[in-house]
């Protein structure tokens, strides 16, 4: 004989469970056993990796290091748009090419935004764990120097006098190092379209022909605005950056023993693609 609770159980356990919002059934994605939103997303192991330095715990310290985190996030993200726009211009498709550096921009845009986020924090609520940072320093960010050296800036000596690097951030590094980047990949689509780039005034021909003849060349003008942009976008972070910086710290050296915002001031006026800001002084 079958209990009144083992009947409900059975009935229990085959119910479609729904919820009803406005007249509208509403279904929890109760099939989805298999794969979930949190399982798919790694959300535990993400949410895990928060781990607060200071003791007692500082308030602010999750939002720094939430922040950081996103950063690197993002970073990743560009650096993959980047490498792919870069494919696709050796590969003829500018299309596409100016498509994914259209992504990258937004992605740029949110960078410097986030920085909004960063400043709700006072230099005293920094304090209370900034100590506990060293010798970590935002200079050690791999991906950073992976994005730069994929623009255009490309720097060997940081490879060389950074001793934190793991022997997989040193491979990356190199291989970076070692690839085309963004500029040699346009380089590429000029000389595919007949021109030559193998001297400054040849390149400067180039670039004039191309932006005197948008009717011929339109493909190749708004790649080459689309660099621009990119590089527009860096400049206007680092300059956010900086005086972030210095509205937290003022002129106190950095974490890790770096040069804090003095550094940071010496690279206000690094351009990835200078022959690009030069022809404007002809148009």
């Amino acid at each position: 004989m079958t209990s009144t609770s083992e009947a409900d159980g059975a009935q229990d356990s085959s119910e479609t469970v729904t919820g009803r919002w406005d007249g509208v059934d509403v279904n929890f994605g109760e099939e989805g056993g298999r794969l979930t939103y949190g399982s798919y997303l790694r959300l535990e192991q993400l949410l895990d990796q928060q781990r607060l330095e200071s003791d007692p715990p500082a308030h602010d310290e999750l939002l720094f290091i939430t922040i950081h985190q996103v950063y690197e996030l993002w970073f990743k993200q560009v650096l993959h748009e980047m490498t792919a726009s870069r494919d696709a211009m050796l590969s003829g498709e500018l299309w596409l090419a100016q498509h994914l550096l259209r992504r990258v921009h937004t992605i740029e845009r949110t960078l410097t935004q986030q920085v909004d986020i960063l400043e709700t924090m006072t230099p005293q609520d920094f304090g209370e764990f900034r100590h506990r940072l060293s010798p970590a320093s935002g200079f050690q960010s791999v991906q950073f120097r992976e994005i730069e050296f994929l623009s255009a800036a490309k720097d060997p000596s940081f490879v060389k006098r950074f001793r934190g690097l793991s022997e997989d951030e040193k491979v990356r590094l190199q291989r970076r190092l070692d690839e085309p980047t963004l500029w040699d990949a346009f380089l590429v689509v000029l000389e595919k379209a007949g021109f030559t780039t193998a001297s400054d005034d040849e390149l400067y021909n180039a670039l004039q022909t191309v932006a005197g003849d948008r009717g011929q060349y339109g493909a190749i003008w708004e790649l080459a605005e689309a660099l621009l942009q990119h590089d527009e976008l860096a400049a206007a972070w680092r300059a956010r950056h900086v005086v972030m910086v210095e509205r937290m710290i003022g002129t106190k050296p950095g974490t890790g023993g770096s040069s804090g915002a003095g550094y940071l001031r010496s690279r206000l006026d690094l351009r990835y693609y200078p022959h690009l800001w030069h022809l404007r002084t002809s148009l």
